[in-house]
């Protein structure tokens, strides 16, 4: 039996991973956690997967800024279900933001909490069971950015929170390894989801959420370390990383912003 949980399973990448993964174990057993803060779309979500024979479906509707109920969710996954064979970090959010703006610190904390606090609390009540497993292949899955590669104008929260999750993965791989927990880190660049519906001006290598889906669930597979998707980010990523500050800033000088929308989770 193939055990998976995925949070940010509502909607977006994390929705897109849930649906590939009862796609491609459509004839083997399989248990899918799917952990959102919309119930309805969890539920909903959860009987479409399970219209297929050996899909079991497990839906807790919760914040990731919420480590207890976050820990009692896990605790419930794993008395019933055993340990998971992958975690998947996939809650996310993103938002323009300003640091003049006063009004904005609610969300540059939000974007903080969820994207790298949220990704903290859903692997640390796994860690240790995942030690004592048995099973030939216990990961770790973080979903983090391109964006957190160089820090972009009017998303200093997004990229400062992108670029703290993958700082935080290679901790946690370094620290995993001599377990034979595997983590994973998958940046992706822009990929279609309600997340960049909102954005009003032009993304590169575009990527449908399905086709993201495979190559991502491709990467799991086979274990890597740390993965660009697409591979034509990857190749703009290790430029990036090479560009002087002063070449970055006048690149950068008009580049396009991010609106700063309100949304639901603030």
């Amino acid at each position: 039996m193939k055990k998976i949980f995925i949070t940010g399973a509502s909607s977006g990448i994390g929705l897109a991973l849930a649906r590939e993964y009862a796609s491609q174990y459509a004839d083997e057993n399989l248990v899918l956690c799917l952990v959102g803060r919309k119930f309805a779309a969890l539920e909903d979500i959860a009987r479409e997967l399970e219209s297929l024979p050996k899909t079991t479906c497990v839906t807790y509707a919760l914040d990731v800024r919420d480590s207890a109920v976050l820990q009692n969710a896990a605790s419930d996954f794993m008395m019933r279900y055993g340990t998971p064979n992958i975690v998947i970090a996939a809650a996310g959010v993103s938002r323009g933001t300003l640091t003049e703006h006063e009004e904005d610190i609610p969300a540059f904390q939000a974007i903080m909490d969820i994207n790298v606090m949220g990704m903290v609390h859903t692997f640390s009540p796994f860690i240790t069971a995942m030690k004592n497993s048995t099973d030939a292949q216990t990961q770790l899955v973080g979903i983090a950015s391109v964006a957190g590669i160089r820090g972009l104008p009017g998303a200093g929260a997004y990229s400062a929170s992108k670029s703290a999750a993958i700082s935080y993965l290679e901790s946690l791989r370094i620290e995993m390894q001599r377990y034979g927990i595997t983590v994973t880190t998958v940046a992706p660049g822009y990929i279609r989801t309600p997340m960049t519906n909102i954005n009003a001006y032009k993304m590169p290598f575009l990527m449908e959420a399905d086709v993201f889906a495979k190559k991502c669930i491709t990467a799991i597979e086979h274990q890597r370390r740390f993965i660009i998707i697409p591979w034509q980010m990857a190749w703009v990523a290790k430029l990036l990383r090479f560009i002087p500050a002063a070449l970055w800033d006048w690149l950068m000088r008009n580049a396009p912003h991010k609106e700063r929308t309100e949304w639901d989770w603030l």
